[in-house]
């Protein structure tokens, strides 16, 4: 666990509650503090990281330490902003009788399945791969894990979206060819190959310019999934807490993002009780923990597992945020 920090991409997650804002905002004060430029984002609509720091943030980042800047996305806001984006494009090309179809099919789509992480999925990209460039490390608090595995595992849906942006233009003969070019019989199936150079031969110039937007999307995700796929330089972080659901989401999460390519760092069981805390109470909490975590030992035996104790107080502001980095500083990290 020691190089984790020196991963370009860590992803904290887990279920909701186990305290990932918390040992997310901690390890981007542990990084900042070694000398590393750090930017640690929210992808939760919750909002929890800037009560976390004790300070309001925003979609910008903002400097909360020497080397650490913090910004909260929000999912709303960038549906919206994406959607005005690709609205604005298509009016370029799109025949007037066709805009008021196309703005219905936006309005559609606003509330649709999967918009949500595609708008986040983009944003998330341009952070890791632009916007992020000035920062060694950048960290990301999560959504809960549900929200994550969608977020991490299906990068495809999102080439397919793109294209079922246009599906409703059909009738259009230069549209059709546009489609006709993108989708050559492979490109459905495997939609993450790398694009053909040739791939705009034969097109006027505006269906050209439709067919270069849709190929950059796909590049920019295309990208994007090889470098969180990369082990030297992407890991993901499960916190968790030793009782029955948080292990069994965590195992079944680790099982998906594994399957799907996705490096995993190991996983962090925080609350564990203190050796010293006493009392009945404490001492039966403390025998039934013991069974879970020795079922988080023979489940996710082949990841590190580094524990926390439980605190006496909560985490909020610099300060013990400061004194939680002391700990994970000690556990190994």
């Amino acid at each position: 666990m020691d190089s984790l920090l020196m991963r370009h991409l860590l992803w904290v997650g887990g279920k909701g509650g186990v305290g990932k804002t918390t040992v997310a905002a901690a390890l981007a004060v542990l990084a900042a503090r070694r000398g590393r430029r750090v930017l640690v984002v929210s992808t939760d609509p919750a909002h929890s990281l800037g009560d976390v720091f004790a300070r309001p943030l925003s979609d910008r980042p903002q400097r909360l330490l020497p080397n650490l800047d913090a910004l909260e996305i929000d999912p709303d806001s960038e549906v919206d902003a994406h959607l005005k984006r690709v609205t604005a494009h298509m009016q370029r090309f799109a025949a007037p009788e066709m805009m008021r179809e196309l703005e219905r099919q936006m309005q559609l789509t606003r509330q649709s399945p999967g918009t949500q992480e595609a708008a986040l999925l983009e944003r998330l990209a341009r952070l890791m791969l632009d916007e992020g460039r000035d920062y060694e490390s950048i960290v990301f608090d999560t959504a809960p894990t549900g929200h994550t595995l969608r977020l991490l595992t299906l990068p495809e849906a999102m080439a397919a979206w793109t294209d079922g942006l246009l599906a409703h233009n059909r009738r259009s003969e230069q549209l059709g060819k546009v489609l006709k070019h993108l989708t050559p019989g492979r490109d459905v199936d495997s939609p993450f190959d790398d694009p053909q150079q040739s791939a705009n031969d034969g097109l006027d110039s505006r269906t050209r310019d439709i067919a270069e937007t849709l190929l950059e999307r796909r590049r920019l995700l295309h990208r994007a999934r090889r470098a969180i796929e990369d082990p030297a330089q992407s890991a993901f972080l499960f916190v968790m807490t030793p009782e029955r659901l948080p292990i069994l989401e965590t195992v079944r999460a680790v099982q998906t993002l594994e399957s799907a390519g996705v490096p995993i760092a190991g996983t962090l069981v925080n609350r564990v009780i203190p050796d010293d805390a006493d009392g009945d109470f404490l001492r039966r909490r403390r025998e039934q923990e013991a069974i879970y975590l020795e079922r988080i030992d023979a489940q996710l035996g082949h990841l590190p597992r580094p524990r926390l104790p439980w605190l006496d107080s909560d985490v909020q502001g610099l300060d013990s945020l400061e004194t939680l980095a002391d700990r994970l500083e000690a556990a190994g990290f």
